[in-house]
């Protein structure tokens, strides 16, 4: 797998979610893993000064793969420091508890930018999917502007129809709608969603 923009970063990223799926390919995982680390540290953030792989303390080599998707498991590294269990996140990965802070070191020099991207982008779809749902549900949103100045000039052209109709019934019955206080005519409303770009910048 190569990695020419972030997208390709994501679908990596998306795959991990499955626990099954890392353990059965976790060898070909770790290489793959670190090619996209050293990618998005070089090509995406122009950053050539943090060699790979990563070591602690006694020149033990770190695995960003099992370090990323322990963080991953204990709810992100927001909470991992406000609840102070770094050291329980490198006994997980096989460190001592000594090597906690190390291990938040790590993620934060090789890690904590990536997923920050991650979950901007994955959030960035979300809304775009959620567009298009909007877009399917109200057909006028998806036409051209003839096709839904058509359309409101048919409605309103119903509508005076009805309302014509409604003038001429009135002749031979009573208007009990009229007594009760209601109104024989309604106002239509199409709320249109905007979007907008609260951080200023798209990422690729």
């Amino acid at each position: 797998m190569s990695f020419k923009d972030f997208q390709d970063c994501k679908a990596l990223l998306d795959m991990l979610d499955d626990d099954d799926y890392v353990i059965k390919y976790k060898y070909h995982l770790e290489t793959t893993f670190s090619n996209m680390i050293d990618w998005f540290l070089k090509a995406k953030l122009g950053i050539n000064s943090r060699p790979l792989p990563a070591y602690a303390s006694n020149n033990r080599k770190v695995s960003l793969l099992d370090l990323y998707m322990a963080v991953k498991r204990e709810g992100g590294h927001r909470r991992i420091t406000e609840n102070g269990i770094w050291a329980m996140i490198a006994r997980d990965i096989g460190f001592e508890y000594d090597d906690g802070e190390y291990m938040r070191l790590i993620y934060a020099m090789y890690l904590d930018v990536l997923v920050y991207y991650y979950k901007y982008k994955t959030t960035q779809e979300k809304a775009l999917e959620k567009e298009e749902v909007k877009m399917v549900v109200d057909p006028r949103l998806s036409r051209s502007e003839e096709d839904r100045m058509a359309a409101t000039d048919a409605d309103q052209t119903e509508t005076e129809g009805s309302s014509r109709s409604a003038k001429d019934a009135s002749k031979d019955v009573e208007h009990y709608a009229f007594f009760t206080g209601n109104d024989w005519h309604g106002i239509k409303k199409l709320n249109i969603r905007r979007r907008f770009d609260l951080t200023g910048q798209k990422l690729s």
